[in-house]
């Protein structure tokens, strides 16, 4: 036994899903699945014909009752217990999973002054009014106006656009949003607020307005499944008086019996698939959570197995998140190692990811090694939101690093003209979607260090692998249209959209949705929450807001959005589980019919003897047989159930000649010996 299988029938998760299985006889929880209610309902019914056989109250073989109603009960008990154990396994994975949940504070002022009394508060508790004070590194806490300070603000989570902005207090740039992050600097805010109307509830609002769908295969199977029941239940109810009529007219034989009917309508419905179909779908979460994608239903890992577009949104999905210095671009009469250094120099003290980025770009590139900041001597000016602009004094140079307009404003000041040879320079990285950073040494400009997305490695392998699968990549982002044009080529999606607003998202997923196509959608900022709560299959990334991550169906642990390639793939297998399992009990079917309506009409109409072919000993033995194969064939289908039937890319037409060959061929043949096996063991031990 593999130790996947060891863990799956461990003692403990054994014990604890036979109980809940007991507690699944609710009535409220039978229902749900219309198949096993009816099989439920066949329990009470043969139960109480028992009881009555017991008292006196009515004729028949009290043994054959109590047999049918003790495996009926069996047969439910069997379905609950495959649920059970899924659902257990699923709990006990993510039990070992859960993470320490992280609150969110804020340093509340009396005033709003640096020096003024504060106190530490949940940012739950923060109102409309109250005045906080947020520094580097911090995560602003509320909806808020700037009364004071200048810093610069990754709002990456909120509004997808990777670059960091300027928010100072006054002017048009003085709003914050709760949620975005302070990279340098601090900022004292007033919350504008109350909780309940911060961006964030927009947010939900507009995500508690979208509703997911049921998928085609989810609407097909359990439109089948109800209707066979139906129709199985409406031929077996007429059977009833149309047995009397014949027995009275032909004055032979004995008209059937309730518990016979019962058995039949039983034996007859799809109650292998309806008994497993609960456990496949909650097996398949499990598998997802074995790939550390947590799904919140069953539903969604089976839509995930029909996806044919997939969104995904740039930042921190395809990626890094920061931008990342990429290129050193030197100034005409400038070498590049010079440019690499003054640059590195200028960024030793600049703890942002750009600014460390510049240090190692220039340690790969010309093995410039870190100088020790001490040993230097050196006096470093760092970035402001003021000036826009760090650098460093050191041995009489004033290297300085920063923004096109702050270092041409710096260089004007002081009476030098912007050579315009780097203009050139400067346009040529904002076309490719880059951020320029101009560097100056002693009023010289050396020239531009090119800082750019870095698309995650390994990515664009991945989309070609989903395009092979059919599935149609789109990249989701706040940025301009040229730099995610230059993005999405390097990433090789199929298409993009720019400068996208929570409401462009949700559109393009509901116009792709109006076509018939069921879209996917990897995300992690809370402007992603509303397109999420739309999409048929919502893959949150776990490093992302908790708006993303509550609006999604399934959250990526690893924060990985090429991990939709085995998303899709355990959604197809599934589904070929769902349908493998389905043809099998559709064609084990036709066996019991073999069994049990010639034991139950041969005597009113012998000529039906002749479909007795597996030659079974007595009409009470059939009837018996079937009723208890039919119960156990579920558990011996509980392991495929939990395990799932392999998933190989190939054409449907391929998947389906294989399904018939192997579940459709051994569903018939499979009853056949199993009743026969059972029937000799009960003539043996005197039952038939």
């Amino acid at each position: 036994m593999t130790r996947k299988q060891s863990a799956l029938f461990e003692p403990k998760l054994m014990r604890t899903s036979l109980k809940e299985a007991f507690k699944k006889l609710d009535p409220r929880v039978q229902w749900r699945n219309p198949v096993m209610f009816v099989v439920y309902l066949g329990s009470i019914i043969t139960t109480v014909i028992w009881l009555a056989i017991l008292f006196g109250k009515t004729d028949g073989g009290a043994l054959f009752t109590g047999s049918i109603a003790l495996w009926l009960w069996f047969t439910v008990l069997f379905a609950n217990f495959a649920e059970a154990l899924a659902e257990g396994r699923s709990k006990a994975q993510a039990e070992s999973l859960k993470g320490v949940k992280k609150t969110s504070w804020a340093t509340k002022l009396a005033e709003a002054r640096l020096d003024s009394p504060s106190e530490t508060v949940t940012s739950e508790n923060l109102q409309k009014g109250d005045i906080v004070l947020v520094k580097a590194g911090d995560t602003i806490p509320c909806d808020g106006e700037i009364i004071e300070g200048g810093a610069s603000v990754d709002e990456s989570a909120i509004t997808g656009e990777s670059a960091p902005v300027i928010r100072e207090a006054g002017g048009d740039f003085s709003s914050v949003t709760g949620g975005t992050r302070i990279l340098s600097d601090w900022l004292i805010i007033q919350s504008t607020v109350n909780q309940g109307e911060t961006f964030l509830d927009r947010m939900i609002a507009m995500v508690e307005g979208a509703k997911r769908r049921k998928t085609p295969n989810e609407v097909a199977l359990t439109i089948l499944l109800v209707a066979l029941t139906i129709v199985f239940l409406l031929a077996t109810a007429t059977i009833f008086p149309f047995s009397i009529f014949s027995v009275e007219a032909g004055k032979s034989g004995t008209a059937v019996s309730i518990t016979t009917l019962v058995a039949l309508l039983v034996c007859l419905i799809p109650t292998t698939i309806g008994g497993l179909l609960s456990a496949i779908g909650v097996a398949g979460m499990s598998r997802m959570l074995g790939a550390n994608v947590i799904a919140t239903s069953g539903r969604a890992v089976e839509a995930a197995g029909d996806v044919d577009v997939l969104l995904l949104d740039k930042t921190g999905t395809i990626t890094l998140g920061n931008r990342q210095a990429s290129e050193f671009l030197p100034a005409p009469g400038v070498s590049e190692t010079e440019l690499a250094d003054a640059a590195q120099l200028s960024s030793l003290a600049d703890e942002t990811p750009e600014g460390r980025s510049i240090v190692v770009l220039a340690k790969q590139r010309f093995n410039l090694r870190e100088r020790d900041i001490h040993a230097l001597e050196a006096s470093f000016i760092p970035f402001s939101a003021q000036t826009r602009m760090s650098g460093v004094n050191i041995h009489g140079r004033k290297i300085r690093k920063g923004a096109v307009d702050a270092i041409r404003n710096y260089m004007e000041s002081n009476g030098i003209t912007f050579p315009p040879e780097i203009n050139v320079l400067v346009e040529g990285v904002a076309r490719t979607g880059g951020t320029p950073l101009v560097v100056a040494d002693n009023l010289k400009v050396l020239g531009v260090v090119a800082l750019k997305d870095i698309v995650k490695g390994g990515i664009k392998e991945r989309f070609a692998q989903l395009r092979l699968m059919g599935i149609k990549t789109v990249m989701i982002t706040g940025d301009n249209h040229l730099t995610a044009g230059a993005i999405a080529a390097e990433a090789g999606v199929d298409d993009f959209l720019s400068e996208a607003t929570p409401e462009a998202k949700l559109a393009l997923i509901r116009q792709y949705q109006s076509e018939g196509r069921l879209v996917a959608m990897t995300g992690d900022g809370t402007n992603d929450a509303p397109a999420l709560a739309q999409a048929d299959v919502a893959v949150a990334m776990n490093s992302g807001t908790q708006a993303a991550k509550e609006a999604g169906n399934m959250v990526d642990l690893d924060s990985n959005p090429t991990k939709l390639i085995e998303v899709v793939h355990i959604g197809k297998q599934m589904l070929m589980t769902r349908g493998s399992l389905t043809t099998f009990s559709i064609s084990n079917d036709v066996a019991k019919y073999f069994a049990i309506i010639p034991a139950a009409f041969a005597a009113t109409y012998p000529q039906l003897n002749a479909l007795n072919v597996m030659q079974l000993t007595s009409p009470t033995s059939a009837i018996l047989s079937a009723v208890i194969f039919n119960a156990l064939i579920i558990v011996f289908l509980i392991p495929l159930a939990l395990k799932g039937v392999s998933y190989t890319a190939m054409s449907a037409a391929a998947l389906l000649r294989r399904n018939l060959w192997i579940y459709g061929l051994g569903g018939l043949l499979v009853p056949f010996i199993g009743i026969k096996l059972i029937d000799v063991l009960l003539t043996l031990l005197g039952l038939s």
